[in-house]
């Protein structure tokens, strides 16, 4: 054992339980039988009282102690810049098993950081140099959010990247999830590559209950609900720009592709340079309190330039590939999630036309969705599409192309910034092209589900009841509801 690591091994000059009013992180478990745990008291942007505990091996009690006598009196920006590099380095180096206790001790670091950045008191205050802003970014470790954080340097702005840690569970693919504990380590590689600092905000249980609960929900129901614009909505902005005001930034910049532009009555949604990229369908349920508070330092670029500017940065991360699925299916897919989460397990029912004459047999209405083609193993004189699901009977209703299309669609929970009468487009899918419409609004007495009645410039395949339809006015989103 070398001489650092047997010293850090042996110091007990921060062991102990939090002092009152602490914020404490924990990191390991019963995987690798290291435990460790840090917390600490924060005074004035501070880290002040900290304390350190640790089971498990010599050197993942050296690792704790080292981040503890690191951090002890340390400004919270800087102390959101310690990575498991720095401490393998304050310990000497360790070897590719000894790593592992850096790693566990620096996410025990940030876990606490992230309670004290979810705590609501004050984090930081303003920079003091006339003019200077401080940004916070919005950072998944992919190549959009680290283009965000270097144009948001770039301009001159001081800032600070942030990531949700959203979803764990080992049966997902943790590479290919935005928001697993292996991309909040990449995000947080990632910004202290760029020289900035990086805190972890863990909010998994708000995640569960407000977005994985709702998606199970939807498909029991025969729904087919649309995750990201809830969580994008509710979930994951908002608390980032409350951490923003924290921490004295101007505002949250995300790796988006949006725009923002404002009329008398205030901010809106508008749509990105690329629009082959454009994710303000994505975005369409942030409230237009929010906008103003928010920066999409993107919506000038299109991808291949957003690459060759990571290129030219020298950012690790500007050829990796996007994540193609949602973030708590990563690697394992909806059919077995909905099995595992929901209790949606297989459950024989039968396949029918719209005379309701039996095509053939299926394993569960929830594995089905209105459109979908695939999967449906009917020998027909020409192709089928799955029509609607029926929960209650567990019954499929397929037929041809030409029973899918309508004029028409009926909206509930239509959430609207300005007036109906507006509404000039909607969009009925993420990538479907707007279509032309008009608004009409429940009559007399009518309400409940379907109240709402977009009509529709010329028939479209009929969107699934539950995803979300985004409405527009001049190109601008000005509100939002659900297919009825």
């Amino acid at each position: 054992m070398n001489e650092a690591l047997e010293h850090y091994s042996r110091d007990r000059s921060h062991l102990g339980e939090p002092l009152p009013g602490s914020h404490r992180g924990e990191a390991g478990g019963a995987v690798c039988g290291d435990r460790l745990s840090l917390s600490f008291q924060l005074e004035g942007g501070r880290l002040l009282g900290l304390r350190s505990g640790a089971s498990g091996c010599a050197t993942a009690r050296a690792a704790i102690a080292a981040a503890a006598e690191l951090l002890d009196g340390v400004a919270l920006g800087d102390a959101a810049r310690l990575s498991s590099p720095v401490i393998e380095a304050e310990l000497g180096g360790l070897s590719p098993v000894g790593i592992h206790a850096a790693e566990l001790a620096a996410d025990a670091v940030h876990r606490a950081l992230g309670a004290a950045a979810l705590s609501g008191a004050p984090l930081l205050d303003p920079p003091a140099a006339a003019g200077a802003e401080r940004v916070l970014v919005a950072m998944s470790g992919g190549v959009d959010s680290a283009v965000a954080a270097h144009r948001e340097l770039e301009r001159g702005a001081e800032v600070i990247a942030i990531t949700l840690e959203l979803w764990s569970d080992p049966a997902n693919d943790g590479e290919q999830s935005c928001c697993s504990p292996q991309a909040v380590r990449l995000a947080r590689s990632v910004a202290h590559e760029l020289g900035i600092p990086h805190l972890t905000v863990d909010l998994r249980d708000r995640f569960r209950a407000g977005v994985v609960a709702p998606f199970l929900a939807g498909y029991e129901a025969g729904r087919t609900p649309n995750p990201c614009v809830r969580c994008n909505g509710q979930i994951r902005l908002e608390p980032m720009v409350e951490i923003a005001e924290r921490l004295g930034a101007v505002g949250l910049a995300t790796g988006h592709y949006a725009s923002v532009r404002g009329d008398t009555d205030g901010p809106l949604l508008a749509p990105a340079a690329d629009p082959a990229k454009d994710q303000g369908y994505m975005l369409a349920a942030l409230p237009p309190e929010l906008l103003g508070r928010l920066r999409f330092p993107l919506g000038d670029l299109t991808k291949p330039e957003v690459r060759r500017i990571a290129e030219r940065a020298g950012i690790g991360v500007a050829s990796r590939a996007e994540s193609q699925d949602l973030c708590f299916l990563a690697g394992e897919g909806k059919t077995g999630f909905l099995a595992r989460h929901g209790g949606l397990g297989e459950r024989p029912g039968e396949i029918v036309d719209s005379r309701g004459r039996r095509l053939g047999r299926h394993s569960g209405h929830q594995n089905f969705t209105v459109g979908q083609r695939r999967g449906l193993r009917i020998g027909a004189s020409e192709a089928l599409y799955v029509l609607a699901t029926d929960a209650a009977s567990n019954r499929v209703v397929v037929g041809p192309v030409a029973e899918l299309q309508g004029a028409s669609v009926e909206l509930d929970a239509v959430v609207l910034h300005r007036p109906a009468e507006r509404v000039d487009a909607v969009r009925l899918r993420s990538h479907a092209p707007v279509v032309r419409c008009e608004l009409d609004p429940p009559e007399g007495e009518r309400v409940g589900e379907g109240a709402w009645r977009l009509a529709l410039e010329r028939p479209v395949r009929r969107p699934a009841p539950g995803q979300t339809a985004v409405l527009y006015a001049d190109k601008a989103i000005v509100g939002h509801g659900v297919v009825a």
